[in-house]
């Protein structure tokens, strides 16, 4: 009797214990994190405290980053501001979704970041600057078909008037004005948004897309103007001699931006912390490109330089997916974020999407080690105040080389860690021919794979039916 006793109890207890693995099974499936996306415009990688910048402290995001993945080698893959943004919430190359450039619509019939969230049964929200529409900067974007599948709409297309900065409000056609420096006023509206959905039993997946650092760079509020002077600025050595008078002075004023950004970014974290939605979203922080600034004689983006093609990278990640923190090699591309962040999500990614999803990468069950391709579609000349031989170009960026070819044969070739500045260009080098060759060939090989022939940028852009000035550039109108 004894041991029918003992019997009995010992199949309860594994009865039991099957039973609370099943349950902890069950709740690890229906774990469904929020998402938040942190969105800056004109970042380059290089500009903070973790970077190692010497201007400018970002203690904020310092402390993100040591709580987070960090891809220290993610790239813009097409480094202007419509194409990052068309790619990341449709999780394609700009030559599949057609943004390749500034001021033009994307296909309302895309199937993008928002609308794949709300089937998945998210609340989606946006905030900030959009630039996907192309029917004028400061107009109204109605909604439906053209916001793309966001629910919460608080967003403007397209301004840098940061203290006058128009937006429009979910369903309400009135323009409206973000009360005084915008960076603060949509942190304030992001903050509003997360708190009014800690109650709620949907998860929240929401865009924060602000229009800092990217210039005029002395529009930061006072308070942060002083914490940055000209005199007191050091200059990457790939500055030329006549432009650094001016470039120290944008510097400042673009670090005055990006000190007011981090102080966001960590009231954002503690809201989160306070609510008790920290361990529960994942944060990812990033920008659309980086910002020249005087390295190479040029200023913006579009380049397939460093200071224009990378960008800063977190990924904050609640700590029951199980993915450890650090520094990742990876040379994570704008077409990778969305199917990424779907798969952590446990939604299914469409077939639509041509991004790599780096789920496994991230959990060291798969290894990734592939160059990331950069494009550009239109000669850039009229995006810098210097001329420096715009061109069209296609690209490879590996965790230690730059390549890019232009439509007259190769035009670039970096050692980034024998010449991190960029300075010395190796095409044509001798003793470098046969790392050229493998570059052309594995860039080559990247393009026939996609499809992509590398015509001139006007046959794209006459395909797609865009009108264009004498520029090459869509006009647009406020």
């Amino acid at each position: 009797m004894t041991r029918v006793i003992l019997l009995i109890f010992s199949s309860l207890m594994l009865l039991g214990c099957n039973s609370e693995k099943q349950s902890k099974t069950l709740e690890s499936q229906q774990f469904r994190p929020n998402v938040l996306v942190i969105l800056t415009d004109q970042w380059r990688a290089q500009a903070t405290g973790y970077a190692g910048d010497p201007n400018i402290n970002t203690p904020h995001l310092d402390r993100l980053a040591s709580r987070s993945v960090n891809f220290k080698n993610a790239v813009s893959g097409m480094p202007v501001c419509s194409p990052f943004r068309a790619s990341l919430i449709t999780g394609q190359r700009p030559l599949t979704h057609g943004i390749f450039m500034n001021d033009v619509q994307l296909d309302t019939a895309a199937v993008t970041f928002g609308k794949i969230f709300s089937k998945a049964g998210y609340d989606t929200g946006y905030i900030g600057k959009w630039h996907l529409d192309g029917h004028g900067r400061l107009s109204l974007i109605p909604p439906g078909k053209r916001r793309q599948g966001f629910d919460f709409w608080k967003a403007n297309e397209c301004t840098h008037d940061y203290n006058h900065s128009v937006y429009y409000e979910n369903h309400d056609p009135e323009r409206k004005i973000w009360e005084g420096y915008d960076t603060f006023a949509q942190t304030v509206a992001a903050i509003d948004y997360i708190v009014g959905k800690k109650t709620e039993e949907k998860p929240f997946s929401l865009i924060l897309s602000y229009g800092t650092p990217h210039a005029p760079y002395q529009t930061a509020p006072e308070a942060y103007q002083k914490r940055f002077h000209p005199d007191s600025i050091q200059l990457r050595e790939n500055v030329p001699e006549d432009m650094k008078e001016q470039v120290k002075k944008d510097l400042a004023g673009y670090y005055a931006h990006i000190a007011a950004l981090d102080d966001m970014v960590g009231k954002l974290i503690l809201n989160l912390k306070e609510t008790g939605q920290l361990n529960n979203t994942i944060i990812v922080f990033t920008s659309d490109h980086g910002d020249l600034l005087g390295s190479h004689g040029a200023y913006k983006k579009q380049q397939p330089y460093d200071e224009s093609v990378r960008v800063p990278m977190l990924w904050h990640i609640p700590e029951r997916l199980g993915i450890a923190t650090g520094k990742k090699d990876a040379l994570l591309n704008s077409e990778d974020i969305l199917p990424t962040l779907l798969a952590l999500c446990d939604i299914p990614i469409p077939e639509t999407v041509e991004g790599i999803n780096y789920k496994g990468y991230l959990e060291d069950a798969e290894n990734i080690d592939r160059a990331a391709l950069i494009t550009c579609v239109q000669p850039f000349g009229q995006w810098n105040r210097v001329q420096y031989g715009g061109r069209e170009y296609r690209g490879l960026l590996t965790q230690r080389y730059t390549y890019a070819r232009d439509l007259n044969g190769p035009w670039l070739l970096f050692d980034n860690e024998k010449d991190p500045y960029q300075m010395n260009n190796l095409v044509g080098n001798a003793e470098y021919t046969d790392l050229q060759s493998e570059l052309e060939n594995r860039l080559s090989a990247r393009l026939k794979e996609n499809g992509d022939e590398f015509l001139p940028g006007m046959t794209y852009i006459q395909e797609w039916g865009y009108p264009v000035d004498s520029l090459g550039t869509v006009p647009y109108s406020e």
